[in-house]
């Protein structure tokens, strides 16, 4: 077995203030600001609090009048709620935000933590699959799960029954995060709050929603995302031709995470999704030393010496960002295009004239916001 990883804890940063936090809380919760959009908005105008100065003025320029910014007092609201609950609150530029997750360009803009933080500093590796999993499929599991844990990788998922319970519930000794669909206070499904208990007292529950979220069908994909970018790879144990867990792991792909897939039998519907997995490329799986030998030799977590820069402008090097109003106009000419026939995503992108790593993030964007909808195929239609 190829050595563990190394878990030292980051530099810590200088926190933020309460007035930055309000500000960044009230930004996200804004309408129509997604974490893209947020991004942007910092991007250009440098503090969250002139980006919620300059939102009407925006709004406006992309047709939408009487705009207003979430209230100061829903804001206050929410961090009352997460005092009660336990809940923290984690932005980028904070030494306990995940450094992973930090580099995507839809990084969730605030989190809220219940448990221990320093796992989020560790390397994470995600364990998912059928909710309706087969005895083989849970010993499976939970062996990954408890040799991965031993190795020295956390074990994060999603908390949903089946295969994710198992692997948290086998990894609560060395380290186990569980990503939430709805508020970090809402436990969802419900047979799983003695779990989820558990992992906020020894493990780290993680959500991005509000407080008292109940989780809608929408709300999965965007877990997902979190549980494919917290990690360093995606081991998908079981899952249907159909499922979330292949969401998943195509997350995991376009995030640049590795695609682990356990084989199964032929007969099995339950094996179906991984098997295709497999065949487009996924690292077959037979053993947590699988996994360590597809990861390699896994560095320490980047020590970040940096200090957290006033009203959340994120840390390093901006790169250079396209202007709202051009976003936004781009946005209307997709949406313009599409029906809800379905269309090839190459197709669209001929017809638009705009080159494909411009419209690749804003197809995500759209996606995300529930406005357009992928199918099997590489095909794209208007939700």
């Amino acid at each position: 077995m190829a050595p563990g990883p190394d878990c030292d804890t980051p530099h810590p940063t200088h926190p933020f203030t309460e007035q930055e936090r309000l500000s960044w809380l009230r930004l996200i919760r804004s309408r129509r600001v997604g974490p893209v959009t947020f991004h942007r908005l910092l991007a250009e105008h440098g503090t969250a609090q002139a980006a919620l100065a300059a939102l009407p003025d925006v709004a406006r320029a992309a047709g939408v009048n009487d705009y207003a910014a979430c209230p100061v007092e829903v804001a206050l609201h929410e961090m009352r709620a997460a005092r009660a609950a336990g809940a923290r609150m984690v932005c980028p530029g904070e030494a306990a935000y995940p450094e992973h997750l930090a580099g995507l360009p839809d990084a969730p803009p605030v989190l809220w933590l219940r448990g221990d933080a320093a796992l989020l500093a560790r390397p994470m590796v995600a364990l998912v699959g059928a909710r309706n999993a087969s005895s083989l499929g849970i010993r499976m599991a939970r062996r990954l799960a408890g040799a991965l844990g031993e190795a020295g990788f956390v074990v994060v998922s999603g908390l949903a029954r089946g295969i994710d319970g198992e692997a948290h519930s086998a990894a609560l000794g060395t380290g186990t995060v569980a990503v939430m669909a709805g508020g970090v206070d809402v436990i969802y499904p419900v047979e799983n709050g003695g779990l989820a208990a558990r992992i906020a007292a020894e493990g780290a529950l993680l959500s991005e929603q509000p407080m008292g979220t109940e989780p809608q069908a929408r709300h999965f994909p965007l877990r997902n995302r979190i549980v494919s970018g917290l990690a360093r790879a995606v081991v998908v144990v079981e899952a249907a031709a159909r499922s979330g867990s292949l969401i998943t792991a195509k997350e995991a792909a376009d995030q640049g995470r590795e695609v682990l897939a356990v084989p199964g039998h032929p007969f099995d519907a339950r094996a179906a999704g991984c098997n295709q997995l497999i065949r487009e490329g996924a690292t077959l799986v037979r053993s947590a030393e699988d996994v360590i030998e597809a990861l390699g030799q896994v560095p320490a977590p980047a020590a970040r010496a940096h200090a957290a820069l006033p009203d959340g402008v994120l840390p390093g090097p901006v790169p250079a960002r396209r202007p709202l109003a051009e976003i936004a106009a781009l946005h209307r000419k997709i949406l313009d295009r599409l029906s809800p026939s379905p269309v090839a995503e190459d197709q669209l992108i001929r017809d638009l004239a705009v080159p494909a790593h411009e419209v690749a993030p804003q197809l995500l964007t759209l996606e995300l916001e529930g406005r357009v909808l992928r199918q099997p195929g590489g095909l794209i239609c208007r939700a």
